[in-house]
C-alpha cells in the first residue's frame, strides 16, 4: 500500500504565496519576532548571545535580525533592523551583533536557497556540542538531522571575522544544521518557521542523546529506516507545518509582539 506524504494530505495547511513584496516582508517580520519570542520561552536566551535571520524578499543581500543586547522575550516587529551586506544597519536606530553578521552574512552568502537561519547558545545544544560529535538516530524526531547535519570540528573563540563565518557556510554545505564544536547549533531553512522549529528540535534531541547516554546504551535506528524517517519528518514541509501550532500559541499569549 502507498502512503500519500503528509506535504499532500487534503486540508492541511500550506506555505502561503504572496502578491506583493512588502506583504512578504511583514509575514517574515512577524514571523522573526515569534520566534524570539518562542526561543525566550524555551529558555534559548543567554545573555546577549543568538540571533535569528531573515533574508529580505526584495533586497536579497539584506537580513532582517534581532538588535544587539534586546532581550528576546520583548521583541516585537517594530524592533527588528536590517541589516546590509557591509554589515551597516539600513533600518532600525539599534546595533546589530557583530558575531551575527559573521556568521549570518557568509551563511546567506552559502546558502541561496534559505532565507532564515538560527543560532543561540542553548543549554542542550551547547553542552552536546562539546563532544564534538553528531547526534545518532535514536528516536524518530532525531531522524530529521540523520545524513543532514554537520560538524563544525574547530573552535578560535568568538566569531567576529567573515573568514571563520565562510567556514562556517563551507562546513554547513546543503545540509539543515551545524553543530559549532564547543559552540552551540546552527540551523536553517526554507522559511523562518522551518529554521526556528529545527532548532527547536535539534536541541531537545541533544538532551534527549545526553540523558540516553548517561542512562545506559541507547539503540540506535536501522540506517535505513532512519533514512525513511527523515524523509518522512524532515522534509521543508515538515520543519514549516511543525511550526504554525507554536505560531499561533505565542501570538495569541503574546499578540503585542505583532506591533
Amino acid at each position: 500500500m502507498q502512503i500519500t506524504p503528509i506535504s499532500h494530505q487534503p486540508n492541511l495547511p500550506q506555505p502561503p504565496v504572496f502578491e506583493t513584496i512588502a506583504e512578504e516582508r511583514l509575514h517574515r517580520k512577524q514571523r522573526l519576532a515569534a520566534a524570539f519570542r518562542l526561543f525566550a520561552r524555551y529558555g534559548f536566551d543567554e545573555g546577549v548571545a543568538g540571533h535569528i535571520t531573515a533574508r529580505d524578499p526584495e533586497f536579497l543581500d539584506r537580513f532582517w535580525v534581532n538588535p544587539f543586547g534586546m532581550y528576546f522575550g520583548q521583541i516585537r516587529v517594530s524592533d527588528l533592523i536590517l541589516v546590509d551586506d557591509r554589515g551597516e544597519v539600513v533600518e532600525g536606530d539599534r546595533p546589530v551583533n557583530a558575531a551575527a553578521f559573521a556568521i549570518h552574512s557568509q551563511v546567506h552568502t552559502a546558502r541561496p536557497d534559505i532565507v532564515a537561519a538560527a543560532h543561540a547558545h542553548s543549554l542542550y545544544g551547547k553542552t552536546w556540542s562539546s563532544l564534538g560529535r553528531l547526534l545518532a538516530p535514536l528516536t524518530q524526531d532525531a531522524c530529521a538531522f540523520y545524513q543532514d547535519h554537520a560538524l563544525f570540528d574547530d573552535y578560535t573563540g568568538v566569531v567576529l571575522d567573515l573568514s571563520e563565518g565562510q567556514r562556517i557556510g563551507e562546513t554547513l554545505g546543503d545540509r539543515k544544521a551545524a553543530i559549532l564544536r564547543n559552540h552551540g547549533l546552527l540551523t536553517v531553512g526554507h522559511s523562518i518557521d522551518e529554521a526556528a522549529w529545527w532548532f527547536i528540535t535539534m536541541d531537545r534531541c541533544c538532551q534527549s542523546q545526553l540523558l540516553v547516554e548517561a542512562a545506559g546504551n541507547p539503540v540506535s535506528i536501522d540506517p535505513e529506516i532512519a533514512k525513511l524517517t527523515h524523509s518522512q519528518v524532515g522534509t521543508h514541509y515538515m520543519g514549516w507545518f511543525s511550526f504554525q501550532s507554536l505560531y499561533d500559541k505565542i501570538v495569541r499569549e503574546e499578540p503585542d509582539l505583532l506591533d
